[in-house]
């Protein structure tokens, strides 16, 4: 009794929320039905790690989020990246990054090069059709983050795709900023979107996961064998958090993007503040790609700080703030805050002044422009 039981729910049970259906093992009728099973098969289910009912409900409405056809999930947004990287590029390959790459995206990167045998080289994330230029016999994919998650160039996307493809290569984009419904990935040009569910989709600073689109069928082959040789899995109960909040994220990204706009735009009047890094601000770098292109900005953006002030100063304002927390990611509920050592990022930054990066959550404006006003008062 206490291993095997008779009993079986009764059917006829339906609920609103997707049900968290936990596996390791996979249950078959009959040798014959394990037989005629393959994981790439997504029509049935052959073992937890490529599946569940309730991972293949997200990957669908992820995909149809982004228009596009296949998704795979994996355990962070960093493994999302790995994953495209792994199942793309071989020893004598090469790999294209924008200057402003998520660092650990950079550090991989780096990582490829120096282990791999994969050269990996860097671009200006301004460079738009100019990438032609770069692209030589070995290279496989170039990567692009719109915009980039510091320093918050946009990039000439289209332009990008279209050059690339006119030499045979593939374009991943790391879309998370947008969280997916802000900027058309595939409608743009692009082959690969990467998603950090951690983020936006997830909306409670309290699940690690990622995500591969695409709408290639053959690519997808491509992914799915490099996530069942990296062992790429995520928990079922996970899974089920980004699903009970994928029905709110237009909400809640509207609402982060409003608000971000109100604090940037008070900002942008402080005398302390010396440039505005928020695409939808005539001051960032790639703004008219923005309105070209985009239909919303989310909660993140940057401000430098007028060269006057020093780094102990600008920690100390950070460290002074009160609803703000310190912490990296965004897409939650809760502001966050931090200062960035953009210079040792950059091979070619050139702006004067110590960048800090904010996350707008969904406190009320009046309470976080006055949380900012008083650190501000206390820089002297």
């Amino acid at each position: 009794m206490l291993t095997h039981s008779d009993y079986q729910a009764p059917e006829g049970f339906a609920a609103l929320p997707t049900a968290i259906h936990h596996a390791s093992t996979v249950l078959f009728k009959d040798v014959a039905a394990m037989r005629a099973r393959h994981w790439q098969d997504k029509s049935a289910y052959t073992y937890g790690l490529h599946g569940t009912p309730t991972s293949f409900t997200l990957e669908a409405r992820l995909a149809e989020i982004e228009q596009g056809e296949y998704c795979l999930l994996a355990p962070s947004g960093l493994a999302a990246i790995t994953l495209v990287d792994m199942a793309l590029l071989q020893a004598g390959d090469d790999v294209l990054l924008p200057d402003n790459v998520y660092n650990p995206n950079r550090e991989l990167g780096d990582w490829l090069a120096r282990s791999f045998g994969i050269s990996a080289r860097y671009y200006n994330p301004l460079i738009g059709a100019g990438i032609a230029d770069l692209i030589e016999a070995n290279t496989k994919l170039i990567w692009t983050e719109a915009p980039g998650s510091v320093s918050m160039e946009v990039p000439d996307i289209p332009a990008i795709c279209s050059a690339a493809h006119a030499k045979g290569v593939l374009v991943a984009i790391d879309n998370t900023w947008s969280g997916g419904i802000a900027f058309a990935a595939f409608e743009h040009g692009v082959d690969i979107v990467m998603q950090a569910l951690t983020k936006y989709q997830s909306g409670g600073s309290d699940v690690l996961m990622g995500a591969v689109i695409t709408r290639d069928q053959a690519l997808n082959v491509r992914l799915q064998a490099a996530h069942m040789r990296l062992g790429f899995g995520v928990g079922m109960d996970d899974a089920y958090l980004v699903l009970r909040n994928l029905p709110t994220l237009k909400l809640r990204f509207d609402a982060h993007d409003a608000s971000a706009r109100k604090v940037a735009g008070w900002l942008q009047s402080r005398p302390e503040i010396n440039k505005i890094l928020h695409p939808a601000f005539p001051d960032c770098p790639g703004h008219d790609t923005w309105k070209r292109d985009f239909t919303g900005a989310g909660g993140l953006f940057s401000v430098l700080f007028d060269a006057r002030y020093s780094e102990v100063q600008t920690d100390q304002f950070v460290n002074n703030l009160k609803l703000f927390k310190i912490g990296y990611s965004w897409g939650g509920a809760h502001s966050l805050c931090v200062p960035y050592r953009i210079a040792q990022m950059r091979k070619d930054w050139s702006h004067e002044g110590i960048l800090v990066r904010f996350n707008i959550g969904l406190e009320s404006t009046e309470d976080l422009i006055a949380d900012i006003e008083q650190a501000l008062a206390r820089l002297a």
